[in-house]
């Protein structure tokens, strides 16, 4: 087909920001991109360079409209086009989080999505494969609640399952034995928050990071609750932590079920909480896929091709 070369022009307040992610931009909108001063020059099929010209006149309008745009707005802006037909309207770029050690902000729109929700909902399940941010994306909020003075406390919790090892055969007591299951939990922690502070706060019982089975017959209120790999919980188990919430509690549940490590994998708690919870409106569901995943970009490739193998058996 007959490429269209189509010099764009628009303000260079976003420039800075473009700039580093040309080569991203271009692999996405399957153009060719280029600063010439003031003009953006866009190269590639008709209707590509269609669709790149509406994208970069909505993210003028956010330009325009005061937003001070990052990397990772350029990339949900798009997530967001290409969903709804070339609607933008309602886009507003996330504000950042500001903690102790650092600022985030969401990198994907279901990060986006999630983050809004744990704010609008009191229940959140965030499901998806592994490095889309669920777990440290609720960390995140939990920390702001805490500084904000929102909640009380802080409680990290994960069941403590058998991925084809053997607790037995572990050395140390049960809490040594437990420890390494937690130690995801401790990385976002540290990672967030000054490990002298982060400390202080698990000395003094502010942050409690405990097993599953340490929840039971507990009523956790003004607290902000973190149920991490929900998907390898019994459906007991399940039960028990939904109804384990007080006042003034969040609880978000973080599960990627295409890696249940119980040896009936259907048992799953978070696949029943899945079905019996759908209808209740107080609730958000939200679904990751490969396009969140924010670790090395291979990670995402074999994400996907996983899925593909596990489709075909299905």
């Amino acid at each position: 087909m007959e490429k269209a070369s189509h010099p764009y022009i628009c303000q260079i307040s976003f420039f800075g920001v473009l700039d580093k992610n040309l080569r991203k931009l271009e692999n996405r909108l399957g153009v060719s991109l280029a600063v010439r001063g003031d003009k953006l020059i866009i190269d590639g099929q008709p209707d590509k360079v269609q669709f790149a010209r509406q994208y970069f006149e909505k993210i003028q309008e956010l330009e325009d409209r005061g937003y001070s745009l990052r990397e990772e707005d350029l990339h949900i802006a798009l997530d967001l086009l290409e969903k709804n037909s070339g609607q933008l309207e309602e886009y507003a770029p996330a504000e950042l989080i500001y903690l102790q050690r650092k600022s985030v902000a969401p990198k994907s729109l279901n990060q986006q999505t999630y983050m809004k929700a744990i704010k609008d909902f009191d229940l959140v399940f965030g499901i998806g494969p592994a490095g889309t941010g669920k777990t440290y994306l609720a960390m995140v909020m939990a920390l702001s609640y805490l500084q904000s003075k929102q909640v009380n406390r802080i409680i990290l919790t994960r069941p403590a399952v058998e991925a084809g090892e053997r607790l037995g055969f572990l050395p140390g007591d049960m809490f040594q034995k437990i420890n390494p299951y937690l130690r995801p939990l401790y990385d976002a922690l540290f990672d967030l928050t000054a490990y002298e502070q982060a400390n202080r706060l698990v000395e003094r019982g502010i942050i409690e990071i405990a097993p599953l089975a340490y929840m039971r017959g507990r009523t956790l209120n003004s607290a902000f609750i973190i149920l991490d790999e929900a998907q390898n919980t019994t459906k007991e188990q399940m039960k028990m932590i939904l109804t384990r919430m007080g006042f003034d509690s969040k609880l978000v549940v973080t599960a990627d079920i295409t890696q249940i490590d119980l040896p009936q994998p259907r048992k799953s708690g978070v696949l029943q909480a899945i079905k019996i919870l759908a209808s209740i409106k107080e609730i958000a569901f939200i679904y990751f896929d490969e396009k969140d995943v924010v670790r090395h970009p291979l990670v995402a490739k074999i994400i996907k091709a996983y899925a593909q193998v596990e489709s075909r058996k299905a």
